[in-house]
């Protein structure tokens, strides 16, 4: 299956999303000393699938593919006591402030 390019309202959605803090570090009180970057939910997904676009929570460099991060082994967000979901719903409740 090829990839769906963006839409105009999911590249305005992932640069909204790229304006937060990282919701790990935010979590664990830890100054952000990286960019933001967006990650797309990998949890209820197949082996090599990624969620939509709209699925994305915002996570600095080294909380999203650093050694410790998401696409590492995860000790920040156990450390953050957080699961994909758990980021999400802190991702939409920022939106809907």
């Amino acid at each position: 299956m090829t990839k769906k390019a963006k839409t105009a309202a999911e590249r305005d959605h992932h640069e909204r999303i790229a304006k937060m803090g990282c919701v790990v570090c935010d979590a664990l009180d830890l100054v952000q000393t990286h960019r933001t970057e967006v990650h797309h939910l990998r949890e209820g997904q197949g082996a090599s699938q990624r969620a939509p676009h709209y699925i994305v929570v915002p996570l600095c460099k080294a909380c999203h593919t650093g050694p410790m991060g998401v696409h590492g082994d995860q000790t920040y967000m156990r450390m953050a006591k957080m699961d994909e979901i758990d980021m999400l719903a802190e991702t939409i409740r920022r939106l809907m402030e």
